[in-house]
């Protein structure tokens, strides 16, 4: 009887996820065209990001395109826009159409031309007209219509969603992939298709982290692992010099090349500044760039200043190294990265702990037995 009952509760389980699912598409939503007889729209499409949809008719007639945009803000109170992009592919230059629930329970809808991350007005460089919004059991929907060029075949569109409004202006929306790859070409003839890859600048900034993350959370604590725990062994004289000095210069390499790719999408990002992340990549290779330096003034082993040189060199080594895994997290942070990336940081970075933890242990009874054999 229990196996049976259990049966029957999977089966409805797996029926009802099929039926979430199946609904879950353009097709199963009717929408209609108040701008055309009420006429159901010609066009739909599941949209690759946010879980949001689409409908559109073309009209040839009068070069318009009218357009029902649906999607779900992240939590109540928060807002979805739709925008066509006449001169680029993003959000900078997008014409948007921003629509939100108030408190009152009416939808606001508004246009919103976004000229540059910091300079915004509602004073669009294109036609349209019927703008108006809809809410249904926290879906919100944003109908217009718009003017294009006479002939067009497609249009560069953009869509969002964000949390949260604050006295009438929308508050940022999140930084994950999927919103940053809200965007793609929305095709007026043919087959409609839109491409699930990822942009060129999120690629630009997987590949910085990804730099970085070699870099100062693997390189440079293994670096100084090896200085600190291979060196007390004499056959290990002079290849763990040469291996630390290797392993410092590789990770210095590849940390500038991700450091330059950082400031180069910082410059690409006019209004976005990650204060915290950006000072401390700064100082990070401050420090590390000095640190190269020590190669040229290293004194000998027996000069009367090497104490001193041995005390910058180790304070700034294991600053960089604290800095250098406290910077990767909050990178991990920024690009909202999912969990399994910052878990496999974890794990390197706790092996790397671990073996170090027991190679202090062996360092001090080899130093202890040293001392003791000289007595």
């Amino acid at each position: 009887m229990v196996p049976s009952s259990i049966s029957l509760l999977l089966l409805f389980i797996l029926i009802a996820l099929i039926a979430s699912t199946s609904a879950n598409t353009c097709t199963n939503q009717t929408l209609t065209d108040a701008s055309n007889n009420n006429k159901v729209y010609a066009n739909c499409m599941d949209l690759p990001q946010l879980n949001a949809f689409l409908h559109w008719t073309h009209n040839t007639s009068n070069s318009s395109v009218s357009v029902a945009f649906v999607a779900t803000p992240p939590r109540p109170g928060g807002w979805v826009s739709w925008a066509v992009n006449p001169t680029g592919t993003g959000m900078v230059g997008a014409q948007s159409f921003v629509a939100y629930k108030g408190d009152n329970g009416v939808v606001t809808v508004f246009p919103l031309n976004i000229q540059s991350y910091s300079k915004m007005s509602q004073n669009l460089t294109i036609d349209t007209w019927n703008l108006r919004g809809e809410e249904d059991e926290g879906v919100i929907k944003i109908f217009v219509n718009i003017k294009v060029v006479e002939n067009a075949v497609s249009l560069n569109q953009v869509w969002q969603v964000g949390p949260s409004v604050t006295a009438g202006r929308i508050d940022p929306h999140a930084f994950a992939p999927e919103n940053l790859n809200s965007k793609g070409p929305l095709s007026l003839v043919g087959t409609q298709s839109i491409s699930h890859g990822v942009d060129s600048r999120t690629k630009r900034k997987n590949v910085h982290g990804i730099l970085n993350a070699v870099s100062w959370g693997f390189l440079f604590p293994l670096g100084v692992a090896i200085a600190r725990y291979l060196r007390i062994f004499p056959c290990a004289d002079p290849t763990w010099f040469y291996l630390h000095v290797g392993c410092q210069m590789s990770a210095y390499v590849i940390g500038v090349v991700g450091w330059v790719t950082g400031l180069k999408l910082g410059s690409e990002s006019e209004g976005i500044v990650y204060t915290a992340h950006r000072n401390i990549g700064i100082a990070l290779f401050c420090l590390c760039t000095i640190q190269m330096f020590a190669l040229l003034v290293r004194p000998n082993k027996d000069h009367k200043y090497r104490v001193f040189w041995n005390i910058y060199h180790h304070s700034f080594g294991y600053t960089m190294i604290f800095l250098g895994i406290i910077n990767v997290f909050k990178g991990f942070d920024i690009l909202n990265t999912t969990e399994k990336w910052k878990s496999s940081c974890i794990v390197a970075i706790s092996a790397l702990a671990i073996t170090a933890l027991i190679l202090e242990v062996i360092t001090w009874i080899v130093v202890l037995r040293r001392k003791s054999n000289t007595k």
